[in-house]
């Protein structure tokens, strides 16, 4: 939903969609590479979008291009994931030596 006066903000939808489409890209980019170690870079790049989007998303909730149950509701998604892709990452983790 808009903000008072109408106005939108194709930018920061765009930023959001970047983000969000960025996070399993580098998962299947990730998985198709050679050894754990250039799979876990990838990761990583997803899990810092999944940080990108995460502020996006309480950007345009703050912004009130977004109402407060919606990014609750998308949140609880977004950390659903999140903690997925956290949980791979470390279970690549090499072993100590």
């Amino acid at each position: 939903m808009p903000p008072a006066g109408g106005r939108s903000q194709p930018g920061l939808a765009l930023a959001g969609r970047r983000a969000a489409v960025s996070i399993p890209t580098n998962i299947a980019e990730g998985s198709a590479k050679r050894g754990s170690r250039e799979f876990r870079r990838y990761l990583d790049i997803a899990l810092g979008s999944l940080a990108e989007l995460t502020y996006l998303l309480r950007l345009a909730c703050d912004l009130g291009y977004l109402e407060q149950n919606e990014f609750e509701r998308v949140e609880q998604a977004r950390d659903e994931a999140g903690r997925h892709v956290w949980r791979l990452y470390e279970s690549l983790r090499p072993p100590p030596s």
